[in-house]
């Protein structure tokens, strides 16, 4: 499967995963996005700069993770620690990837999403007053709007975390690459920083509702410079940002970290 990783999940699904998820998993994580999300609408009245909101959105994504009885392993921990300010892009395998997203990174950013998450009670709230920054694929003016409200974020330090793909995968296999990451990251002139999500996509793909836990890993490549580059580059940027997307989702670099330079594996405990 290329840019992808054979699936191990069971189809059809044992009865036993299914009726865990229906009655216990499902109301439970409905349970902790309320709570979360209330409580997140509730501080933003007094969080200007967003770090109460952010720290609640850590806590709702390890309580996820944790509810789906996963664990998150992190190589290539030493690539989130050596920038100030970056673009952040990874594949996009299913909806439970935003959430080890931000159980995994240890910082506060920013995130470009699709529209259509804003009207979902609790979710959408936290993203409209945490700051989040919503993208219309469909309307290329208001995609243009939204990154450029990007690359001011970028420019005053703030990271931002980008799903090139645009969609998730129906098949695990990477998807064509939007080109909004590498343009972000050439026009604030930070690095550009791959990410590898691997067993999430078994989690739980597109298309289904019930839950397959298992050892969920994020691989973070060597960040690719972007100083110099002009947005006449921006194609040739995206197409190192997926090769290299790719490099890290083959067995051997999810096994050994990335392909250049030390790797400190952590891992993070499903409660923690």
């Amino acid at each position: 499967m290329s840019g992808g990783t054979m699936s191990s999940r069971p189809n059809p699904l044992p009865r036993l995963y299914r009726w865990r998820t229906n009655l216990i998993q499902i109301p439970l994580l409905t349970v902790v996005t309320a709570i979360c999300g209330s409580l997140s609408l509730l501080v933003s009245f007094g969080d200007e700069n967003g770090r109460l909101q952010h720290r609640i959105a850590r806590f709702w994504a390890r309580a996820v993770v944790w509810g789906t009885g996963c664990t998150i392993t992190v190589r290539g921990m030493e690539n989130l620690h050596s920038q100030p300010a970056a673009v952040y892009a990874s594949n996009h395998t299913s909806y439970m990837d935003t959430p080890v997203i931000f159980a995994t990174l240890p910082f506060q950013f920013r995130i470009l999403a699709k529209k259509e998450l804003w009207p979902i009670a609790f979710i959408g709230w936290y993203l409209d007053r945490s700051g989040q920054i919503p993208i219309d694929t469909a309307n290329p003016h208001a995609t243009m709007s939204s990154l450029g409200v990007g690359v001011k974020a970028l420019r005053s330090g703030t990271p931002l975390f980008v799903f090139p793909e645009g969609g998730r995968t129906a098949t695990g296999s990477l998807k064509p690459f939007l080109s909004g990451a590498a343009y972000l990251a050439i026009r604030a002139q930070v690095p550009l920083v791959p990410i590898a999500l691997t067993g999430v996509y078994d989690l739980l793909p597109i298309h289904t509702r019930h839950l397959y836990p298992g050892e969920l890993t994020v691989c973070v490549g060597e960040p690719i410079e972007t100083k110099g580059m002009t947005p006449r580059q921006t194609d040739e940027l995206n197409a190192r940002l997926r090769l290299a997307i790719e490099r890290l989702l083959e067995p051997e670099c999810a096994l050994a970290g990335n392909s250049g330079g030390p790797v400190e594996d952590g891992a993070i405990p499903a409660g923690n």
